[in-house]
């Protein structure tokens, strides 16, 4: 046994070491592409991703790879390409969104449409999500094609359309119309991230699923009246009231393999008093203490729930006759759904509130990935090449992505992320949005690293 391990690690350092990078020289042609991708404002809405896409698709095809754009809508393309191999294990994806979130510019510091170098840093919208790792996944692709890899996979590239808030112009459309053009077994995107805390990376965190956004709908309707006039079907108190509720309420803890590992994980890295947290996640007080400092591991350990929006009158003194809720909901993977609403009801216990689904499901439930595959092992070893100190731990998202979709077809799909001080969605959506330099060149690495390791020739 222990020669056959000796070996298999032979074969896989030999995979990885036969096609050697000179990344001093690559690090600028890594930054002309992010800057250029960075220029490009497809803030979602509208999008208008075709002027990146077609970038993309140049890019590819000035390096000898034929890329395809895919589109729903003329102004919303993806771009799909592929590297062939040899045909004897099935394809491997990356992919990376080519549209941001919007912004508002009196908050930025700086251009957000132009990439700026400052104190180490990288700024723009989208230096984080998702520009860092569409670079990323395209240098794989020149870099592939550029080395002449001999490959057991096929590789391919998606860059797609619509990720914030419309995948319908993108992996949606690409799933029910060219399902064929980027079937894989295994996929590689955002999510992830390698943790950086005062000049050192603890961890590598891989997500493997992630939760299911479903925001649901309170409305409390009565009868409308002068505001001197208190009414007791005010539907303003009834809506407050049921949004109240969850203040003190939040649906159980209920660990899946996924976050079990990540807790069994931290805790082989963490001081005494945090050890004792990560190795009792459950317990109340490690609950409490991760709802005042540690919201993610909060999350994690339970389908949540956010009040985020309240809608309700237009006068002071006047008693309206509805009033609204949301209900920002995110369901660990394999939540029942109709149980989760019927319990809802149950803790509002209000007959003049109406408990409403959403009117848009972005996001499909799908198993998680697992955390004993080959391109699960495959990014651990990625990452203790990388960072040889640092520990991975398996992730659950708490945001959405659009490796739902891939998970709900059978595909194996797992996120990765830059260096980060503050996690996976910690520099994200955020005003004067960034990215470490350094944490885009090892992202690229990752990548590359990672596809060399499940897809190349041993």
């Amino acid at each position: 046994m222990r020669t056959l391990l000796a070996l298999l690690f032979a074969a896989t350092a030999f995979a990885q070491d036969r096609y050697p990078i000179d990344w001093a020289k690559a690090n600028p042609e890594i930054y002309q592409h992010f800057a250029k991708l960075i220029s490009f404002d497809t803030t979602n809405p509208p999008g208008n991703e075709t002027r990146a896409a077609e970038y993309v698709k140049a890019v590819l095809e000035a390096n000898g790879i034929p890329a395809k754009l895919y589109a729903l809508d003329p102004a919303r393309a993806n771009v799909v390409a592929r590297i062939k191999g040899n045909g004897s294990k099935r394809p491997v994806m990356i992919l990376g969104h080519l549209d941001t979130v919007g912004l508002q510019r009196d908050k930025w510091l700086t251009d957000p449409f132009v990439a700026t170098r400052k104190d180490g840093y990288l700024y723009g919208r989208g230096a984080n999500d998702d520009r860092d790792n569409l670079t990323s996944c395209l240098m794989t692709m020149i870099l592939l094609k550029r080395s002449g890899v001999k490959l057991d996979r096929d590789v391919i590239f998606v860059a797609e359309s619509g990720e914030e808030s419309s995948p319908r112009f993108g992996i949606e459309y690409l799933v029910a119309n060219h399902w064929p053009e980027i079937e894989a077994e295994y996929a590689i995107a955002e999510g992830g991230y390698v943790a950086w805390q005062n000049g050192k990376t603890p961890y590598v965190q891989v997500t493997t699923t992630e939760k299911v956004p479903r925001a649901i709908r309170l409305e409390a309707h009565g009868t409308a009246g002068h505001g001197s006039l208190p009414k007791e079907d005010n539907p303003v108190v009834h809506i407050a009231s049921a949004v109240a509720r969850f203040r003190q309420w939040q649906p159980p803890v209920r660990l899946n393999d996924t976050t079990r590992a990540y807790f069994e994980r931290l805790a082989t890295i963490s001081g005494p008093e945090a050890k004792e947290r990560y190795n009792h996640p459950t317990d109340t007080a490690s609950q409490e203490w991760f709802l005042k400092h540690e919201s993610e591991s909060f999350s994690i350990s339970r389908t949540s729930v956010s009040p985020t929006v309240i809608t309700a009158g237009f006068k002071n003194n006047v008693i309206p006759s509805d009033a609204q809720a949301i209900l920002d909901c995110r369901l660990l993977p394999d939540e029942d759904f109709d149980k989760f609403m019927a319990t809802l009801k149950q803790v509002i216990d209000d007959p003049l509130v109406e408990v409403l689904p959403p009117n848009n499901e972005m996001r499909p439930f799908a198993p998680p990935s697992p955390i004993d595959s080959e391109l699960f092992h495959a990014l651990e070893r990625t990452a203790k090449r990388l960072f040889p100190t640092a520990v991975t731990v398996p992730g659950m998202m708490t945001g959405a992505s659009d490796l739902a979709q891939l998970r709900a077809k059978g595909v194996k799909a797992y996120g990765i992320g830059p260096l980060s001080e503050k996690g996976a969605l910690g520099e994200a959506h955020i005003d004067n949005e960034r990215v470490l330099e350094e944490g885009l060149y090892k992202l690229v690495q990752f990548h590359w690293y990672a596809v060399l390791d499940i897809a190349a020739t041993k």
